[in-house]
């Protein structure tokens, strides 16, 4: 390790290496704090050029290199294995072509979503996908991801807007992979998280800022009716670009600690968003608006400008601060149902956290079913982290047998890969484990993530739980 070092010093200077225990701690985890492992490196290329050459060293002295955007991934799959050098692209944050007429843009991995969407603002674009961190959020992590956020309803996951990527393999070569006739190799890229290369470059598609959005906020005396509510915007002919639900603990929370103030017996609030060209849009606000009146609400507000539809998502994006506020710790998990399913996970969540007496809050995207239960426990308390593990894993296994998935849009990592056999039977998974082999033979990118260990659940793949 200390040629590699060496090496590396002498390609990047020594600025652009930390190796001190107290530098090397701020990169154990990612935002799933559950699992940490401080790497042996933390390096900070500039460069596709740069991260080529580090790529080159790592396979010459065996280094396994973990790629880490903002480090805000939320299943374990930017920690470190032992021995391993984390590659930090947050250095690489140009943006390097905006192009109005082809409604398209070329940045580095390390760009902030939220800053690309500012520059994008200036010329009448924007990037759709929006994931609820994506104040700090970078583009190359999205791509790793396969980010979605509250808008994806309308507007998809990162990969439908994803035009090309420039990518360095394993042993350091550089390969260029775009949309044309053949093999989908950008598709397979994002989401492939960090697994196959490393994104040091990515084009993609924006599209025209809002023109036009309505913003409501209705809240409800039971779950179901909230639910309900939610079958009644799908189905009145509105495809709303957001549908979003928190419960009755995320209320509480969120008055605690910020002083927002909802109806007295409130246990279910939805926000609903509609967007397109103000021509028209009344129509849809008020097929919306029916049926969300439809199912007995408590109140429903209305955002009347950008200002008050930036306060109603603000009570959504600041949920999971207030819960950070509440309890010393808590756990996300990011399972999906069919949205008929969702009161039926709900309660089970619901008997779950009952049964092993711990607090489980849900803020989730309602409108495709991506469910984000929240646990909430104390890591300092002897077995809870063994406990809150073991209920997250109940989820998984429900949100499974209920025709879904065990990610949404976190992705696979350390935290969820021996749950992948829940989906896949054995020889699935090797197909998928010899597609990696094609890009990185010796499992040196990012190892330890997606795929299940050689203990992993052997519980009969998805026709075994039908």
């Amino acid at each position: 390790m200390d040629r590699f070092a060496s090496a590396l010093r002498s390609l990047l200077g020594p600025a652009r290496v930390m190796d001190e225990p107290h530098e090397r701690i701020l990169y154990e985890s990612d935002g799933l704090t559950l699992h940490r492992s401080p790497p042996a490196l933390v390096l900070f290329p500039e460069t596709t050029e740069e991260v080529s050459s580090c790529l080159r060293l790592a396979a010459e002295h065996d280094v396994p290199v973990v790629p880490r955007g903002a480090g805000t991934g939320l299943s374990g799959g930017a920690v470190a294995p032992a021995g391993a050098a984390v590659l930090a692209l947050t250095r690489m944050r140009r943006i390097l072509e905006i192009d109005p007429i082809e409604r398209r843009c070329r940045v580095q991995p390390g760009v902030a979503n939220l800053a690309l969407n500012a520059a994008a603002e200036k010329r009448g674009l924007r990037f759709a996908p929006d994931p609820s961190s994506q104040q700090v959020a970078t583009i190359g992590g999205n791509v790793a991801e396969n980010a979605g956020g509250p808008h994806t309803l309308l507007h998809g996951v990162t990969a439908t807007h994803v035009r090309s990527l420039t990518v360095v393999l394993a042993g350091g070569d550089v390969v260029a992979f775009g949309r044309e006739p053949g093999p989908d190799w950008v598709g397979l890229l994002c989401g492939s998280e960090g697994t196959l290369g490393v994104v040091t470059e990515i084009e993609a598609d924006l599209i025209p800022a809002v023109e036009e959005a309505r913003v409501f906020l209705a809240a409800y005396a039971r779950t179901e009716e909230a639910i309900a509510a939610v079958s009644g915007v799908l189905t009145s002919g509105v495809l709303p670009v957001a549908l979003e639900m928190m419960d009755g603990e995320v209320l509480a929370t969120l008055e605690s600690a910020f002083g927002y103030r909802f109806p007295q017996g409130a246990r279910s609030v939805l926000i609903v968003e509609i967007e397109g060209l103000a021509a028209g849009l009344d129509e849809e606000a008020d097929l919306a608006l029916a049926a969300l009146q439809s199912r007995n609400p408590l109140e429903i507000r209305t955002a009347r400008d950008a200002r008050e539809r930036a306060a109603l998502w603000r009570v959504r994006k600041q949920a999971f601060g207030a819960l950070g506020r509440a309890s010393p710790d808590y756990y996300t998990q990011d399972g999906v149902v069919p949205r008929s399913r969702i009161a039926e996970l709900l309660e089970t969540i619901r008997r779950i956290g009952e049964r092993e007496s711990m607090k489980i809050a849900n803020v989730f995207h309602a409108g495709d079913g991506n469910l984000h239960p929240i646990l909430l426990y104390d890591a300092r308390v002897p077995g809870e982290i063994e406990r809150v593990l073991h209920a997250g894993g109940e989820i998984l296994r429900a949100c499974v047998a209920a025709g879904g998935s065990i990610t949404g849009e976190h992705g696979v990592g350390l935290d969820k890969r021996e749950y992948l056999s829940l989906l896949f039977e054995p020889h699935e998974i090797e197909l998928m484990t010899k597609v990696r082999d094609l890009f990185d033979p010796r499992h040196t990118l990012n190892p330890g993530k997606i795929f299940p260990t050689a203990r992993g659940c052997a519980e009969g793949g998805r026709r075994g739980l039908a």
